[in-house]
């Protein structure tokens, strides 16, 4: 005969351990000290300067008049 399961003590014993390992990823993103979120905060703006310095340039949207002609064609 198969051992019968309290599906109570089942679903708070679930949650406890959804919440508990809610509570860990919380210490991880929020226990950091204010020079640590310094850090992290200019090495996104690093990245985010590396990869804009990167990016092609992009022709001005109002300018439609030489768009697509070789300085040789122009006037």
């Amino acid at each position: 005969m198969a051992e019968i399961v309290n599906l109570n003590r089942f679903r708070k014993a679930k949650e406890r351990d959804s919440e508990a390992k809610q509570a860990a990823e919380n210490r991880v993103r929020f226990g950091r000290s204010k020079v640590e979120k310094a850090n992290d905060r200019r090495e996104a703006e690093r990245r985010a300067n590396l990869h804009a310095g990167k990016e092609l340039d992009k022709p001005a949207t109002g300018d439609k008049s030489d768009a697509g002609v070789p300085d040789s064609d122009r006037d």
